[in-house]
């Protein structure tokens, strides 16, 4: 089972961790996956994928009844990159780019919905450079570093009446991972646990509210990770893939100076850290064709929501194909499907029966 490395599954795997991770557990997006590392030579890969969730609730009034807020959570795309390339038989490098983080929530300004008009996004952009030293086939360490380019902006209303925007700076900072693997190439086995550090972000943030216009220092961390991949091959040309992702969402508290003051609150924060786990196969057809199917889950842990994070866990399904053009290049393909967490957010609004659909294609090529 020397060639059962399938990995078929990862645009789909990518996905589904975009369509449920955006909703869900902060704001993870990508997972932010070292895969390419593992590649055999010089390899390259691009890769395209879209989401579109269905995010909608209803405020219960009292007197005119349930007041619809509509889809809140307009589709968003991603694309992602990456080069690796082995420096002598034991030192490896890749350099990978990927949108780690992100959010978008859109309360449509034409439904009688109290925050109608609200609206926010957060944008992210990571290029991780990571060096891979190999002791021998089964063991290895790895660390590099990691730059983000973040912004953020807010819009908020209250029955119709704009009173708060905040627009933050573009800013560029730094973090790091660092982790290790064990490796039995015969039956395609691999475990890997990589350690993301938090990355501090000071932005300036531009206000305007009823207290007039103000720029001022607003400090946010980006939250410490732990991934751990597993994958094994459990017969002839069938692989057997785990992983889990933990996020430290309760160190990430964004609280602009204004809005502090107007709300007494801050305009987000988090409860809970989250833990999430996928659970898949991979089959390899024939030589040009293979395949997998995985399932995906993040607990929900009750409670009340931010208005503009709607949702509590998740529960998802994924397939993937992955096609063999050449000996060296191979197009994937994925398509996933998430069943998001019903909750109740801060204004008294009720979400259920929420969903995300994701599709993804990948290009990669061995030189």
């Amino acid at each position: 089972m020397k060639n059962t490395t399938l990995l078929a599954a990862s645009v789909a795997v990518a996905a589904i961790g975009a369509a449920s991770g955006a909703h869900a557990g902060g704001m993870d997006r990508s997972r932010q996956s070292i895969a390419p590392l593992f590649e055999t030579g010089t390899y390259v890969e691009l890769s395209f994928g879209s989401v579109s969730p269905d995010v909608s609730g209803y405020f219960p009034h009292p007197l005119y009844g349930d007041l619809d807020a509509g889809d809140v959570t307009p589709s968003f795309n991603m694309v992602a990159g990456a080069f690796k390339q082995d420096l002598s038989p034991n030192l490896s490098f890749a350099l990978i780019i990927d949108q780690p983080f992100g959010a978008d929530v859109d309360y449509g300004a034409g439904t009688s919905y109290p925050i109608a008009g609200s609206n926010a996004t957060v944008k992210t952009t990571a290029v991780t450079a990571v060096l891979r030293y190999k002791f021998d086939d089964r063991f290895s360490v790895y660390g590099g570093v990691r730059n983000l380019t973040s912004e953020g902006e807010v819009s908020l209303y209250n029955q119709g009446v704009n009173f708060y925007q905040m627009e933050t700076t573009t800013e560029n900072d730094w973090g790091y991972l660092v982790g290790a693997a064990y490796e039995i190439p015969d039956i395609a086995l691999r475990a890997s646990l990589t350690y993301n550090s938090e990355i501090d972000i000071d932005f300036t943030a531009d206000e305007l509210s009823g207290l007039g216009a103000n720029s001022s220092a607003l400090s946010v961390t980006m939250p410490k990770s732990v991934n751990f991949d597993f994958q094994t091959g459990i017969a002839a040309d069938t692989l057997l893939m785990f992983s889990a992702r933990w996020a430290e969402w309760t160190s990430t508290t964004i609280a602009p100076d204004d809005y502090v003051t107007i709300i007494g609150d801050n305009l987000v924060d988090h409860d809970n850290d989250t833990v999430s786990y996928s659970l898949g196969l991979g089959r390899r057809f024939n030589d040009k064709l293979s395949g997998s199917f995985s399932i995906g889950y993040e607990k929900a842990y009750g409670g009340t929501s931010g208005n503009l994070s709607p949702t509590d866990g998740y529960k998802s399904v994924a397939a993937g194909l992955k096609y063999q053009i050449t000996d060296q290049t191979a197009i994937s393909g994925g398509v996933s499907y998430a069943w998001i967490g019903d909750t109740t957010t801060s204004v008294g609004g009720e979400f259920e029966d929420n969903s995300a659909l994701g599709f993804g294609i990948k290009l990669s090529h061995h030189f």
